[in-house]
């Protein structure tokens, strides 16, 4: 049984009956506490009356598609990792997904071991520490300190950060950093930046007409 499941609530929006079912079943037996949901519609409400850890969203489902559900959920700030599984292989559906906030897109069909597995990597890697130079950064508790002590960031820097840590060496977009932030602007983007470099010392590049980066070395 996998341990890190106990401690972990998911919210699985799957029409397919059967596979909604399987799915269902299999988390349970690892320990992982499981609301499943059939439409875009209870998803959503779900999410108001509840806190999870992690989202496993079907795209094609009625009343509110897994794409818009997650839009939505991320222009309301709510940061939840978040796992498609569809059978829409496109690369425009994927990039969609990647680009409103996806951390990963499971193609259909799939063994339901792999979605397991692809869980307890997630987890396993969020509960772990990243390292930056000077700083140490808990991407599960959010905490993070600068030689020992505490820096505490404003919603925005934090939002920043957490991106920034989660993607090193990755060169991130600014319109995929604001549909993935509360920063609403090119102009408010570079401030938000600026001051984060200043207040945590870390190096974010400026790559002229494509975006940010954080490198690890």
């Amino acid at each position: 049984m996998a341990t890190i499941g106990k401690k972990i609530r998911i919210l699985l929006m799957e029409d397919e009956l059967d596979l909604g079912e399987t799915l269902k079943e299999m988390l349970e037996d690892e320990g992982y506490e499981v609301t499943w949901v059939q439409d875009g519609e209870m998803a959503s409400e779900a999410t108001y009356n509840n806190a999870f850890d992690l989202y496993i969203f079907d795209i094609n489902v009625p009343e509110l598609n897994g794409l818009e559900l997650l839009e939505s959920l991320r222009g309301a700030e709510d940061l939840t990792p978040t796992i498609f599984i569809s059978a829409l292989i496109d690369l425009e559906s994927m990039k969609k997904a990647f680009s409103i906030g996806a951390e990963d897109y499971i193609k259909k069909p799939f063994f339901p071991e792999e979605l397991l597995l692809r869980i307890e990597a997630k987890f396993q890697k969020l509960n772990q520490e990243i390292c930056y130079k000077n700083l140490r950064y808990n991407p599960q508790s959010k905490a993070l300190t600068k030689e020992g002590e505490l820096i505490f960031l404003s919603k925005k820097q934090q939002e920043l950060f957490h991106l920034f840590m989660t993607q090193l060496d990755k060169t991130l977009d600014p319109v995929s950093i604001m549909e993935y932030s509360s920063i609403k602007s090119i102009s408010a983007l570079r401030v938000s930046i600026n001051k984060l470099k200043l207040l945590t010392g870390i190096e974010i590049r400026s790559i002229h007409g494509i975006g940010y980066r954080v490198e690890t070395c």
